[in-house]
């Protein structure tokens, strides 16, 4: 006796929901994990203040050395003994001046450290770093 196979396939006519359901299932679930931590808020009442006054803009320098030392200050080149009284004539007329040094990596730590002496020198008593997240590559 031989089993007898039937070949004849019918399209289903009824739409499987148990995908459907799975994922239902699973956004309930996430639903309910989450919604507890988003009522845990601490409430707060800030106190009320008149408005302030805008901050007023801080004069700043641009302070460059290129790699081969030679010191720029906003795009003008300067020689290395006249920068501190080039500073000097600029704090007077901003006492609040502030000096950002941007310095090529391959300056000798010497010749940056001259510089420093000279803003120290001239009184400047605001002076930040400017760096690159990265480092320019070396073929340049």
């Amino acid at each position: 006796m031989a089993l007898l196979r039937q070949t004849n396939y019918a399209p289903m006519s009824e739409i499987n929901v148990t995908p459907m359901v799975d994922v239902m299932l699973v956004l309930l679930v996430i639903f309910m994990v989450t919604a507890p931590f988003l009522l845990q808020a601490v409430p707060v009442n800030l106190p009320r203040t008149a408005p302030v006054a805008a901050l007023q803009p801080m004069k700043k320098v641009e302070l460059i050395v290129d790699a081969d030392g030679n010191v720029y200050v906003d795009q003008d080149q300067v020689a290395g003994e006249s920068l501190e009284t080039h500073l000097q004539g600029l704090l007077k007329a901003d006492p609040e001046l502030a000096v950002q040094l941007k310095a090529d990596y391959r300056v000798a730590y010497g010749r940056i450290a001259e510089v420093m002496a000279a803003v120290n020198r001239a009184g400047v008593a605001r002076m930040s770093f400017v760096t690159a997240s990265t480092q320019p590559d070396a073929a340049r």
